[in-house]
């Protein structure tokens, strides 16, 4: 009664067209009011504002707002100067500075469609230019803005972390080796299909930037400051001089400090409307977190993972069927559902599931956070999409067929992590 109840009512609540947040609260509302072996209103509340009490939780806000400030301040442009000059000049040179540049900016904001509207703004102008085709080059960048939920530091790790009660640190470290081959894989994607669909762009083209002329010293030394953002980040927090949520603090200052004194792009005025942009991207990620705390805990109270893991079983004794299935699921559930939303909510119902059939809850959050962020780049909900879209003003249907092989890389991606963890683990094991 009280798991058809709770997940009725969030279906129901997310049919009526509310946001994800207001549907857990509405689910878990109705729970505690009509089901009799739920809990109290005061003792769920109660519980929740105990457990959402996490000093771990204050890093999102402050990546949120250090990516935000990097964007208008300049940071990012002169990242994507660095990548032009470093692998700009040679064939599909433009395509490699895309997927570059987008790694630069996920080492700074953490969130894929940040990552996507920063560099799209770039360089999706600049590729037509050049000849490559709208929708090769809009598919390209949506899928690079993927990378950003993987290279540390990463939003939804940390969502992940608290949830699972995981080290952030370790995730962080954990996840560099699979957004690594995600860059690579999709390099070799763009280098096909430049070879195969682009042979008008000559091999020998160069990419017509202001940057490309200056000396390289000249673009190093100009881009010099946005470089240490994730030197200091990364540094700091495996060095273990400072944990990730100072390091969010740390970035912050940084940004302001940069952005205000050395580029001198970040006024006032733009501070203002940064502090409200972020503050909302905060606050409704927050929130999700709140009541998915709530849910969660009902989630226990019913043994929902319990069921599932019984049920996964009777269809499967075998460890890697299992895993295959849960994939599945996750699949699924991202093509309908945010990345952060599904992570808050999945995550107390799999990860059980996961670790009874002998997987870390670490390799399982890599495996689940590369999974979800596929959901980026798939519709209806592909995020990355329509961001990739309004940047080109190409439809989304076309960009979903132009995407579709960079999600052979992604998939095979997917399938390093889930099958092969040590592919990513020894780097844990090295520095942790």
């Amino acid at each position: 009664m009280l798991s058809i109840t709770l997940f009725g009512a969030l279906f129901a609540a997310l049919m009526l067209n509310f946001p994800v947040a207001i549907s857990l609260g509405i689910s878990v509302l109705v729970t505690t009011l009509i089901v009799p072996s739920a809990p109290s209103l005061n003792t769920l509340v109660s519980s929740t504002i105990s457990l959402s009490d996490s000093f771990t939780l204050i890093a999102v806000p402050l990546f949120i707002l250090a990516g935000e400030i990097m964007q208008t301040g300049g940071l990012s442009r002169r990242l994507v100067d660095l990548a032009y000059r470093l692998v700009g000049g040679v064939r599909a040179g433009i395509a490699y500075v895309n997927i570059l540049a987008s790694m630069f900016f996920a080492a700074i904001s953490g969130s894929s469609p940040a990552t996507v509207a920063a560099v799209g703004s770039n360089l999706i102008p600049h590729m037509k230019r050049l000849g490559y085709r709208n929708d090769f080059s809009a598919a390209l960048t949506a899928s690079s803005g993927m990378i950003g939920v993987l290279i540390p530091p990463s939003i939804p790790l940390i969502v992940y972390g608290v949830s699972a009660n995981v080290s952030i640190g370790s995730l962080f470290i954990a996840g560099i080796v699979p957004g690594l081959l995600l860059g690579l894989f999709f390099a070799v994607t763009s280098r096909l299909l430049v070879t195969n669909y682009d042979s008008q762009i000559s091999i020998n083209q160069t990419v017509n930037s202001p940057e490309d002329i200056l000396p390289f010293k000249t673009v190093l030394k100009r881009s010099f400051w946005a470089v240490l953002t994730p030197v200091i980040i990364l540094g700091g927090i495996y060095g273990g001089i400072f944990t990730p949520t100072e390091a969010g603090a740390i970035a912050v200052f940084y940004a302001i400090l940069v952005s205000v004194f050395i580029y001198k792009e970040l006024t006032l005025k733009n501070l203002y409307e940064v502090l409200f942009s972020s503050a909302k991207v905060s606050a409704r990620i927050l929130a999700l977190v709140l009541f998915s705390i709530a849910f969660g805990r009902l989630v226990t109270i019913a043994e929902i993972p319990q069921q599932i893991a019984i049920a996964l079983q009777s269809l499967s004794d075998n460890p890697l069927v299992i895993i295959a299935l849960i994939n599945m699921l996750l699949l699924m559930v991202g093509m309908f559902l945010e990345t952060i939303s599904a992570i808050i909510i999945l995550t107390p119902i799999l990860l059980p599931v996961a670790i009874a059939v002998g997987m870390d809850p670490l390799v399982f959050g890599i495996m689940m956070t590369v999974n979800l962020a596929i959901g980026f780049c798939t519709p209806p909900l592909g995020v990355n999409l329509f961001v990739a879209s309004s940047i080109s003003q190409v439809s989304v249907s076309r960009i979903s067929r132009a995407i579709l092989p960079f999600l052979v890389s992604m998939f095979l991606v997917l399938l390093i992590t889930a099958y092969f963890p040590q592919s990513f683990l020894f780097l844990v094991d090295l520095i942790g």
